[in-house]
């Protein structure tokens, strides 16, 4: 009787663990599922004036600087859930004439979609009025972890490396400097890639793989990236808010790849350049 007794407690018992694991697993499950946030991010660049800039007095270089405030100094906001994210650019006037910057709207990234789930990335992008929609998997990077650590707001965070090629964290801008790189290794045959060294700091307590930019695939949210002369920084964090994240991949657009996009762009502004200069 008393081994009856036993053998039924320890069933019971038994029963109540799964019971507790499946119900907290359960819970856990749904949260993950359930789970938003909007990240807030400011960027700050550096103007390399070059030897042009060697030529103008303290006060044309603060003017200059003044002009191009908006472009060195932008707001962003990535809104994400456990898989999915969408990073978009916050409007800005300029500082001078007051309106948006339309013209510096053709090399700069727009709406942004990513799915780590699916490895999918697709990007509205605007190319002097033509409406493109490039659609592409995720820039696999190669993160090292280290063991560095500092504070962000609220969060601890973890410092990672890692050495992209430069082309693929720009492939929506253009510079006459890339060109003249890629034509120079055309003709000699040999494939000059450069990169880009990126510092990035991540933290384990929002343990979701999203970052700004081309910036993903950490442990957890990357709350700070710097590359080149360019810091991107977040100032703000909302967890769950109240009014429903609609996280939506974009769909306008005739869809290309990143090299497509890359190869229309430079053809366009190649024929700027030749059509300038029959003038």
């Amino acid at each position: 009787m008393k081994n009856h007794q036993l053998k039924y407690k320890a069933l019971s018992v038994f029963i109540l663990v799964i019971v507790f694991f499946s119900a907290t697993s359960m819970h856990e499950n749904q949260t993950l599922q359930d789970f938003q946030a909007k990240a807030y991010y400011f960027s700050k660049s550096k103007m390399d004036l070059g030897n042009w800039g060697a030529r103008l007095s303290e006060a044309q270089k603060k003017d200059v600087e003044a002009r191009m405030k908006n472009r060195l100094e932008k707001g962003y906001v990535l809104s994400f859930n456990k898989e999915e994210s969408v990073f978009t650019e916050e409007d800005q006037l300029d500082a001078i004439s007051g309106a948006t910057d339309s013209w510096g709207k053709n090399f700069a990234p727009g709406k942004q979609y990513k799915n780590v789930k699916t490895n999918t990335q697709l990007q509205e992008q605007e190319f002097y009025g033509k409406k493109f929609l490039v659609k592409d998997v995720l820039q696999p990077i190669e993160w090292n972890l280290g063991s560095e650590t500092k504070q962000i707001g609220n969060y601890s965070c973890f410092k990672a490396t890692a050495s992209v090629p430069t082309n693929e964290l720009t492939w929506y801008s253009f510079s006459w400097d890339k060109l003249r790189n890629t034509t120079a290794s055309d003709s000699t045959g040999t494939i000059d890639v450069k990169m880009t060294q990126v510092e990035a700091w991540y933290t384990l307590q929002i343990p979701v793989r999203h970052g700004p930019l081309e910036y993903w695939g950490l442990p957890g949210l990357i709350l700070e990236v710097s590359a080149d002369n360019t810091t991107m920084l977040c100032s703000k964090l909302v967890l769950n808010p109240d009014e429903i994240i609609k996280i939506e991949a974009p769909n306008k657009g005739k869809e290309v790849s990143k090299i497509e996009y890359q190869d229309i762009i430079t053809k366009k502004m190649k024929e700027f350049r030749n059509n300038r200069m029959r003038r």
